[in-house]
């Protein structure tokens, strides 16, 4: 096995998905579901419009696991999904208003989070845990500067800070070291597939 086939993209891809397009297609439909789903794991903060969820460690895996192309279409789809009024953003809302609404920012980021997350992983950077979280917490930041910007907007760049991330750095911290621990075990259980 060559170096690039040992990147978590490089062997979903290798084994799973090379020349079949449903097998590619469903890849991209499942990375949908699962930022969906995290979607749904949502806590809402009274200081906030901006609830505390599992959706940008899903966006991040998506794009590791995936790669950076099947990433950004899942992540896209996901958008599409929620645009056209399925409930599948955070708390199960759905619809164009939630395009528009003070988290846009973040929904908005995720296609190019997504697609940052796959980019470091098709270089390698999900082969060990501390260059994984490297990787993601580029991807994160990616995040975080769609939902700022969309928030600044809004309410200014301060209040955009102390409402859209400051509250949000310990967790997102925690949820990236707990995805990033799980790549190498990930990686190494496709290289045996």
């Amino acid at each position: 096995m060559s170096s690039v086939e040992t990147t978590i993209p490089a062997a979903v891809y290798a084994r799973l998905i090379r020349g079949r397009v449903a097998a590619n297609m469903l890849m991209v439909i499942a990375g949908s579901a699962l930022i969906a789903i995290a979607a749904q794991v949502a806590i809402p903060l009274p200081f906030t419009p901006v609830p505390l969820t599992l959706q940008p460690l899903a966006v991040l895996l998506v794009g590791v696991v995936l790669g950076s192309a099947r990433g950004a279409a899942a992540a896209s789809l996901y958008l599409i999904e929620g645009a056209t009024g399925l409930p599948v953003f955070a708390q199960g809302h759905g619809g164009m208003v939630w395009l528009v609404a003070p988290t846009a920012g973040y929904l908005f980021s995720y296609p190019f989070a997504s697609w940052t997350a796959g980019w470091f992983s098709e270089r390698g950077w999900g082969s060990t845990t501390t260059r994984a979280i490297s990787g993601m917490l580029v991807a994160l930041g990616v995040i975080y500067l769609g939902g700022w910007a969309w928030l600044s907007l809004i309410a200014g760049a301060r209040a955009a800070f102390v409402m859209g991330i400051a509250p949000f750095i310990l967790s997102d911290i925690v949820k990236i070291a707990l995805g990033a621990a799980l790549l190498p075990y990930a990686q190494r259980a496709l290289a045996r597939v």
